[in-house]
């Protein structure tokens, strides 16, 4: 097929493109850098340079392609996730870059629109399993999420499908956030508000590009990307210390969600998503059952380890 990929050098693009190339269908990614579209024809994509947020462009760009995969984000650098205006440019390209995209599909003829999405748009359910059809509830920080998914399912007609992504919180050693989170560890500090108890659903890199390379043959709509197994908060965070060989972390006060503002309350959320929907309907299944497997592999590939400071907001 002839696939369109956006986001290709993110941590989970930069993934998904080689594997798609190795199955043989003809990929055009797009690169914002002559260095990133340089590693993209290495790859064995055809890199080319396009303006998310010119309609015309995009139109010309996507013209023939038979799948649009959208992966593109813009993730801010842990130091910086609660200040003012942060999420700005990821805001942007849910609002109207996805917006573009499913448009300049339309006209060019694809048959199938495949989008990113956030799993952490779940509510706090407690001990109780979430699927996807558990109303969502989006926080100021990442409301744009609906809009984006919005867009995509106006993609599903009679001959054409639209899938949404959701993934979990991703880790992988090539993330600046999971290295974070392991300095932190390092230093005796879990740097994530919420009760003990509590679940955390994550996805690894690698699964969550084998699912984007899955969505090729699902039905359309909505799709959790998550590990079988949600770990509690405590033992999510023992499980990396274990790895690390470190003792166990200490916890963040409930209360330190309330200075985090949406993304802190969003954080703390008790979320035990299922994945069962995406078993169910392709040959899917993590590498990485839980962050118990992933979190040694994460270790054994990571930099030499770094002191750890938290950054204190209010």
């Amino acid at each position: 097929m002839r696939i369109f990929v956006t986001g290709a050098t993110g941590v989970v693009g930069r993934r998904a493109v080689p594997m798609l190339v190795a199955d043989g269908h003809q990929v055009t990614a797009a690169g914002r850098t002559p260095e990133k579209r340089a590693g993209l024809e290495r790859a064995g994509a055809k890199a080319i340079d396009v303006d998310l947020f010119n309609r015309d462009a995009l139109l010309a760009a996507l013209a023939g392609q038979q799948v649009i995969i959208n992966l593109a984000t813009h993730i801010p650098p842990t130091s910086q996730l609660f200040m003012p205006g942060a999420w700005h440019e990821t805001d942007r390209l849910r609002r109207k870059a996805s917006v573009n995209l499913v448009e300049a599909a339309m006209g060019g003829g694809a048959e199938r629109f495949i989008q990113e999405s956030f799993a952490l748009t779940y509510p706090d359910r407690g001990d109780e399993w979430i699927e996807e059809d558990t109303p969502v509830r989006a926080s100021p920080y990442n409301r744009s999420v609906l809009v984006a998914e919005a867009s995509a399912q106006r993609f599903n007609t009679d001959r054409t499908f639209g899938v949404v992504l959701r993934f979990a919180a991703f880790y992988g050693p090539d993330s600046p956030q999971t290295q974070d989170m392991i300095r932190y560890v390092r230093g005796g500090w879990a740097p994530l508000p919420g009760s003990p108890r509590g679940f955390m659903s994550s996805v690894a890199h690698d699964d969550a590009a084998t699912a984007v390379v899955a969505a090729l043959g699902l039905r359309a709509g909505i799709y959790n990307v998550i590990d079988d197994e949600p770990l509690r908060r405590r033992e999510y965070f023992d499980s990396l210390a274990g790895a690390l060989g470190v003792a166990p972390p200490k916890l963040l006060p409930a209360w330190t969600k309330f200075l985090m503002g949406s993304l802190g309350e969003t954080l703390a959320r008790s979320l035990r998503i299922s994945n069962r929907k995406l078993r169910g309907e392709s040959n899917w299944r993590p590498k990485y059952p839980s962050v118990r497997q992933g979190w040694p592999a994460v270790v054994e590939a990571s930099p030499a380890p770094q002191q750890a400071r938290l950054h204190h907001t209010s």
